[in-house]
């Protein structure tokens, strides 16, 4: 199991996932119509061509913040996880396109053992991801339920 028990980790912590993902067409449109997200911004060339700054459609946003989350699993929080408890600081400062390669880093920000469940604790990563040129895209702030390691249990 590679995810980390709430007690092996340590405030401050900084985790570079080595997974990184170049994010496609299929990927923006695919997601925009599975979420029922018909805003012309994602799936609209001509109209983000001729009515927008950017000139081109942007990634629907919460596939980003799926994809950020999504990459720092494998190397925290997979196996361990009892739940995620919610988002919070969502931010997009800057776009993110079709072609873009993402890469993601997590911070351990807070940890407190939970008060109703002996066994679990409640950890806070922040996550923030990046494109291929190391321009800010997409940070939250992720609050979630964890086993505490057996031995300590």
């Amino acid at each position: 199991m590679p995810g980390y028990y709430y007690d092996e980790f340590e405030i401050g912590r900084v985790f570079k996932h080595a997974i990184r993902r170049t994010v496609t067409e299929t990927d923006n449109l695919l997601f925009s119509t599975l979420t029922h997200n018909p805003a012309p911004l994602h799936i609209d060339y001509e109209y983000m061509r001729t009515q927008s700054e950017f000139g081109k459609p942007l990634i629907n946003s919460f596939f980003t913040l799926g994809l950020i989350v999504g990459i720092s699993i494998n190397d925290t929080t997979l196996g361990t996880t009892v739940a995620n408890l919610g988002l919070e600081a969502v931010r997009f400062p800057a776009p993110l396109f079709i072609g873009d390669t993402v890469h993601v880093e997590t911070e351990v920000v807070a940890m407190r053992p939970s008060q109703s469940r002996p066994r679990n604790g409640i950890l806070t990563l922040e996550h923030r991801g990046y494109n291929q040129t190391d321009v800010l895209i997409a940070t939250c702030r992720r609050n979630v339920l964890l086993l505490r390691s057996p031995a300590k249990g």
